[in-house]
């Protein structure tokens, strides 16, 4: 309700998202051109707004229409407003101008604001954009093929078997230590598809439906972003016979999956790039920049070992993506038939100096994959702002550490950046308020179309980070708040093989541990925690579908709702160190009528609405995740 003491506080009752409780339109989530879609907010019922234009900008020329309160969905705790808006772009941007007693507010997607907003955060909708639609249903799990399971130890790299960047290959026993770098680059623990296959049951017991797998084609590196055959699965991870083997496997019990491109750089023992160093005037010599024929050449960040592919270059792009059986277009085919991509440093692709060739080499890319496949999953790796890549006509998602992992760290743990210059760390010892994290999640979304931020690839760990449990001290209530808070927040959450059952690792070489298969070994809690907040984001219309509104930020509590017209869910986490005490929480602002009745996941305690507030037990440091009953 409105306070005397704060005459603007109603602000936070007004709401919009693109979710389909607040955009209707005749197709869902699917638009298209020419399609009359309802654009709906909803406000508190006292809230002193006395008219609402909803201001759109028709092939650049700005046209306001005016909303007006629908009657049959306004109650007691709030009203609904909506107007008409016709769909005659491929890209259509909107917000709201409010007038109230207190003057005029501008609503964008980054919030209320008594200045003119910049068109950059308005709300947007996206019409003939084909989404992965079973993307939204799934939860993914990212496997490190090498450090998974051994299913098949005769096809092991063997001790010596070759020499790459002046180190000899080593084989090493299930869970042995590894070495530091550069002999760990070379160290292979037998891992493969196979043994992928003969854990699928493991995986579908955990609740897993999707598959991220790093890289697996031919390489000498365990990691194998040197790729050294785009064409053909590393015979020691099985070679294309396991892939069609674990295709048929997965399809049997509903698993998708997506496999790893490098399409920014090779290896240096790549063919091509052999090639070109013997021949500068060699068929693939233009598929590299050499600034000095053969010593010196462009590479990713300065690694000799992985020269950076030159997109100036036609034959690389027709081999790459545009050509009929182009390499990203070959394993998206039948027996293969993967579902998808991660596109390696997507940031990077296609740039270098005075080349910018990123658009038109990513719309290239896109319609090679969405000819193949529709439905395909086009997701690229990018540690920073990856917007202007997430309009619709490019990727379908970012790997979302800008938006969510880093945000998550930072709040829990504290801040930090880096880069692979010196100085590599550049860090706070002070935590984030929880106000900057909801500012973060909040501009990352508002960034982007709403069908966009569904499909964000949300994770708390990669083969790129140190373990969760590591980055959080070992602290157990920390690490199930951040679980809860993957589980639950906007976008498709991702999970670390092992996180699910407690492995730790101080750094990235850590994180690639093999995978613990001695269940005594098990913190099998935590793996009964993460089973539930999956089953809950496969099944909960209110995680799949639905919106996203902060009902509570203060110093160490954060409150959000997700909301369909269905199903309301509630999460609350508190990140300690103190215990949070019993006591209303505020949830007229998210609309929520009087009398709903709630059940808490974990303890199964029932609480109803009253005055419009939900009472909470007491919370020690953790998470509450409330249900609406039906």
């Amino acid at each position: 309700m409105t306070s005397a003491n704060n005459p603007t506080s109603y602000l936070s009752s007004i709401h919009h998202d693109g979710s389909k409780r607040y955009v209707l339109s005749p197709g869902g989530t699917d638009l298209h051109m020419g399609d009359e879609v309802t654009i709906r907010l909803r406000a508190a019922v006292d809230a002193p707004i006395e008219r609402i234009l909803l201001r759109t900008c028709p092939d650049g020329e700005q046209f306001f229409a005016e909303m007006h309160i629908e009657e049959s969905q306004s109650s007691t705790t709030c009203t609904w407003w909506s107007a008409k808006l016709r769909l005659n772009m491929p890209l259509t941007s909107y917000r709201f101008l409010l007038f109230t007693t207190d003057g005029a507010w501008w609503y964008n997607g980054s919030g209320p604001h008594r200045h003119v907003p910049t068109d950059a955060e308005d709300f947007r909708l996206l019409a003939e954009y084909a989404a992965p639609a079973w993307v939204r249903e799934s939860v993914f799990y990212q496997i490190f093929p090498d450090r998974f399971a051994d299913g098949d130890p005769a096809s092991n790299v063997r001790s010596g078997e070759f020499e790459y960047q002046g180190v000899k290959s080593q084989a090493r026993a299930w869970g042995e230590a590894q070495s530091n770098w550069p002999a760990a680059m070379v160290e292979f623990y037998g891992g493969d598809l196979q043994g992928v296959e003969q854990n699928l049951d493991y995986l579908t017991d955990l609740g897993i439906n999707a598959i991220y797998f790093n890289p697996i084609f031919t390489a000498y590196s365990n990691h194998r972003y040197d790729v050294l055959d785009y064409y053909k699965v590393d015979p020691h991870l099985g070679g294309d016979a396991a892939l069609i083997s674990l295709r048929h496997a997965t399809a049997q019990r509903g698993i998708r999956f997506i496999l790893d491109i490098v399409p920014n750089h090779a290896g240096v023992e790549h063919p091509w790039f052999k090639s070109a160093l013997e021949d500068p005037n060699a068929p693939t010599a233009d598929f590299f920049t050499f600034h000095k024929h053969p010593d010196e050449y462009e590479s990713w960040l300065g690694v000799r070992s992985l020269p950076k592919l030159n997109y100036r270059s036609q034959k690389l792009r027709e081999t790459m993506y545009a050509g009929t059986d182009s390499i990203f277009r070959h394993w998206l085919k039948a027996p293969y038939a993967v579902d998808g991509w991660r596109v390696d440093v997507a940031n990077m692709l296609a740039r270098h100096g005075k080349d910018q060739l990123e658009a038109e080499v990513w719309a290239g890319i896109r319609q090679a994959v969405k000819e193949e496949n529709p439905s395909a999953y086009l997701l690229g790796e990018n540690f920073f702002d990856s917007s202007l890549q997430l309009q619709g006509d490019n990727l379908d998602a970012s790997m979302n550490y800008f938006g969510f992992t880093n945000p998550i760290g930072y709040w829990l743990n504290h801040f930090e950046v880096n880069q692979h210059a010196e100085p590599r760390n550049v860090q706070s010892s002070v935590a984030w308020s929880t106000q900057a994290l909801v500012d973060s999640w909040q501009a990352s979304r508002a960034a982007i179309p709403w069908i966009i931020a569904c499909q964000q690839f949300n994770l708390l760990g990669s083969h790129d980070l140190p373990r969760i449990l590591f980055m959080l001290g070992q602290d157990q209530s920390r690490n199930r708040l951040a679980v809860a808070f993957l589980l639950t927040y906007v976008g498709v959450p991702c999970i670390y093989y092992g996180d699910e059952i407690g492995m730790s690792g101080n750094s990235a070489l850590d994180a690639r541990n093999c995978m613990e298969w001695d269940s005594s070994k098990w913190d099998t809690d935590l793996r009964a925690y993460y089973q539930t907040l999956i089953k809950l984001r496969r099944t909960s219309p209110a995680l799949i579908d639905g919106g996203f509104q902060v009902l509570l930020a203060e110093e160490n509590i954060l409150a959000y709702l997700r909301d369909t017209d269905e199903e309301q869910i509630i999460v609350v986490g508190n990140r300690g160190p103190t215990e949070y005490p019993a006591g209303p929480l505020p949830v007229a602002l998210g609309g929520i009528a009087e009398g709903t009745q709630f059940r808490e996941l974990f303890t199964c305690i029932t609480s109803t609405v009253i005055n419009g507030n939900l009472p909470l037990p007491s919370l020690p440091a953790g998470v509450q995740i409330w249900q609406t009953i039906s």
